[in-house]
């Protein structure tokens, strides 16, 4: 699979039972974009570094699944059907799935940034959007089911930690409406549905012992990669956790400095004496993590 579409990091084969994926960190414009913004106005919807700040745990056999292009040419955590009919020029012959984010203008393929701009002054064929399900949308989720098969199929469970980022304040399209001041962490697990409450709680409690504001699934939840391949109770959890921006070590950034280095060499605090965000997403492979208590969620035998 070419790396302009992803990339795995670590082993091919989990070692253990935690995988990773990160979605929206992709920052390489396909050719065939078509946008009227520039690069980096596209960027606008990629959660920045993400990759890299969770990067560390592919050199403990941590699979870290990372898509190479930008969420706002097509998003890999929508249903290949959550068409936004309004962008195209014709009718949508295929399997239709509408999960909503079309009236954000943030569905499969993105018609707004999060400040309302569009993205198009056209309307697009079916014929494009076709292919980019099937040259990105596709081998990423085939890429993803791949590896979660095969740590189930290895340990007889599987943790998928989706990854993300969001902003500090919602912008005018922004999930729950604009101007809206969000937590330091949100923690969505489709309420209940993608992984154990109990699991979710556990987590919720460790961040806020650190100082940190949390909130699960407000207001957001997980969308297709964590509906789409975690059953909790044949041993597949999937919790999301999205940080937010005012949290991300990024800046100020050097150009070219690895995130998660940045991090490192940050220390252990914070500039508010909280421990800091990088060591909190990077406890599955520090070896001074907390302890993880067992998911309650029953496992077949």
């Amino acid at each position: 699979m070419s790396e302009s579409v992803l990339r795995i990091h670590g082993h091919t084969t989990p070692q253990g039972t935690l995988v990773l994926d990160s979605p929206h960190s992709g920052s390489a414009m396909p050719t065939d974009f078509g946008s009227v913004r520039s690069a980096a106005e596209l960027r606008d919807g990629e959660d920045c570094f993400i990759d890299e700040l969770w990067l560390p745990a592919s050199a403990r056999g941590v699979p870290l699944l990372a898509a190479q292009f930008p969420r706002t040419y097509i998003d890999p955590n929508r249903h290949a059907g959550d068409i936004d009919l309004d962008l195209l020029d014709g009718p949508w012959p295929d399997a239709y799935f509408p999960s909503g984010k079309a009236q954000i203008g943030k569905a499969l393929l993105w018609r707004t940034l999060d400040d309302g701009r569009p993205l198009y002054d056209r309307r697009l064929s079916v014929a494009e959007v076709r292919q980019r399900i099937a040259r990105y949308h596709q081998p990423y989720h085939h890429a993803l089911k791949q590896l979660l098969d095969a740590a189930h199929a290895r340990f007889g469970v599987v943790h998928h930690i989706n990854c993300h980022s969001m902003n500090a304040v919602s912008g005018a399209m922004g999930q729950g409406g604009a101007g809206l001041a969000r937590a330091d962490i949100v923690l969505g697990d489709r309420d209940g549905t993608s992984c154990a409450p109990e699991f979710t709680a556990f987590v919720r409690d460790v961040l806020a012992g650190f100082g940190y504001g949390v909130k699960i699934n407000d207001p957001f939840k997980g969308v297709e990669l964590v509906r789409a391949y975690a059953d909790p109770a044949a041993g597949r959890r999937a919790p999301q956790p999205a940080a937010g921006s005012q949290q991300a070590p990024v800046h100020g950034r050097p150009p070219g400095a690895p995130a998660h280095r940045l991090c490192a060499a940050a220390g252990p605090f914070d500039a508010s004496g909280r421990r800091h965000p990088a060591r909190v997403f990077a406890a599955p492979c520090l070896n001074q993590a907390p302890p993880v208590p067992p998911d309650t969620t029953p496992t077949p035998t």
